[in-house]
């Protein structure tokens, strides 16, 4: 065991963990991060990769967090244009389900629950001569508009991990957490890491393990605590949610489907080749780890769709399919799509104790917010030297100024012109001005050594192996990447043999 005591061990290396070891990296304290699989590795990679106010909540009357979700779209784009980006969706309107003045006033509030500065407002839309008409059937002739973003959520966790490191934040992966006990004033964790188990102290410890977190719970259990305590604790209710990945079915807008059930369902620009559908929501039990999309789930989204669109979707066109489990905090909801999003943060800290502290619930989009909510819980037991800082920071690679991301771009082309512009447009997209960093003395693609398809080559796997913590080909072509949609059976069999060898 080492002498060295953290202010700060944060347990979980999903969005919410990363976010806060940045956050609190950034504000001066000495921080852990401990995941036990890869970063994004669980429910923060397997997400429907959107920002957004979440439009349905309006119905249960979360005014307070489609608020702040809202407010955070914008404050997410000038933080990372490059991964983050606006999404125009359309919204048909299907008679009998809901009243087309219905849906019209809950975008007018939608419009204007926060400030906008980045997001154009709503309309509507007449679908049999707006394009976007065009790729669906033709009864639905009426909807309308309105704008959320879309995000790279995988490459959002890693941003935020690489922001903590950079503030001299430590990030393990492979770490799996065996033992937390509270000793002599401070939290002793015990991981189980490649090298062997591995001892940790910290004054804090941050249980942000996702949908695993009421494992840990029972884990950081104190003697004193007892069944009294653990009966008070909240519960956790997992619910899955699945995707799947079919070629385009229409052009650049995401669409909204309301379902006969009065599910919501999107239909998402993807990859530039591909559309993502989702997605579902299915009580779970056993291994959050080991969720997978079933039948019933495909032939759901595949209904749905057909409902919708011109082109008939069957499944042999499913090119990609991914599960994830969230987290919900349970409120005894017989439906689980009425289950909130929102988050809770539950402080254990007494005389003499170590503070403690879980984090249930949350969502991609208002991540930072909770960062900054879980140091304000935590600023008695920590010594911060500064206030809250991520709204206004850019993250890696998001520091475009007022070139914005096309003028990086087009600047980048204009100093590289022996590399392809695809090549170049998609690493600005993935790396924002870090594309640099990866390229390093690039100036033709064979300087960038083996070609391992999809668009990856050798000289990137070794910048992510280095600078991003990959450490398995799935790190690289599903979560670092999506290199592997984009390749065949044969070119993914290669590849991972290739990356397996580079890693």
């Amino acid at each position: 065991m080492t002498g060295h005591v953290y202010d700060l061990a944060v347990i979980g290396g999903g969005i919410n963990g990363a976010g806060i070891a940045a956050d609190a990296a950034g504000r001066g304290l000495s921080v852990v991060l401990l995941e036990k699989c890869d970063l994004a590795g669980g429910t923060s990679s397997a997400s429907s990769k959107l920002i957004h106010g979440g439009l349905r909540y309006l119905e249960t009357y979360e005014l307070r967090l489609v608020r702040e979700a809202l407010a955070e779209r914008d404050v997410l784009l000038a933080k990372a244009g490059h991964i983050v980006w606006p999404l125009r969706f359309v919204l048909p309107h299907v008679p009998g389900m809901r009243p087309a003045m219905m849906i019209r006033a809950g975008l007018f509030l939608y419009d204007h629950l926060a400030r906008r500065q980045r997001i154009p407002g709503s309309s509507s839309l007449d679908l049999a001569r707006d394009p976007a008409g065009a790729a669906l059937r033709p009864e639905l002739n009426r909807g309308f508009a309105y704008w959320d973003c879309w995000v790279d959520d995988a490459r959002l966790v890693v941003l935020n991990a690489r922001a903590a490191a950079a503030s001299g934040a430590r990030i393990v992966t492979r770490a799996r957490v065996r033992q937390a006990r509270p000793e002599d004033g401070a939290w002793h964790v015990t991981v189980e890491g490649a090298s062997g188990p591995e001892d940790s102290r910290a004054r804090v410890l941050v249980n942000a393990a996702g949908p695993w977190a009421g494992p840990v719970m029972d884990l950081c259990g104190r003697p004193e605590s007892g069944p009294e305590r653990a009966h008070t604790r909240p519960k956790l209710r997992l619910v899955k949610g699945s995707h799947i990945v079919v070629p385009r079915l229409a052009g650049g807008d995401a669409y909204l489907m309301q379902n006969d059930d009065r599910r919501a369902v999107f239909a998402i620009p993807f990859e530039d080749r591909f559309t993502l559908i989702g997605t579902t929501d299915v009580p779970y039990e056993g291994d959050p780890g080991g969720a997978a999309i079933d039948e019933h789930e495909e032939d759901y989204l595949l209904a749905v769709t057909r409902r919708f669109f011109r082109k008939p979707v069957e499944r042999k066109d499913i090119v990609w399919r991914y599960a994830g489990v969230r987290p919900l905090i349970d409120d005894g909801s017989a439906n689980p799509s009425a289950v909130s999003r929102d988050y809770q943060l539950e402080l254990e800290a007494g005389p003499g104790a170590p503070p403690v502290l879980h984090v249930l619930g949350g969502k991609v989009t208002t991540y930072r917010r909770l960062a900054e909510a879980a140091l304000e819980r935590l600023k008695p037991h920590l010594s911060l030297t500064r206030g809250p800082w991520t709204a206004a920071a850019p993250l890696p690679g998001g520091d475009f100024g007022a070139k914005g991301v096309m003028g990086y771009r087009l600047d980048l082309e204009r100093r590289r012109p022996g590399l392809p512009a695809a090549l170049l447009s998609r690493l600005v997209r993935r790396y924002g001005t870090l594309a640099d960093d990866v390229l390093g003395d690039a100036r033709t693609p064979a300087d960038l050594g083996l070609d391992l398809g999809g668009g990856l080559s050798e000289r990137e796997v070794i910048y992510l192996k280095e600078q991003e913590w990959a450490r398995s080909p799935d790190d690289v072509l599903w979560r670092r990447t999506k290199a592997g949609l984009h390749m065949s059976e044969a070119e993914r069999k290669r590849s991972i043999e290739l990356i397996a060898r580079l890693l």
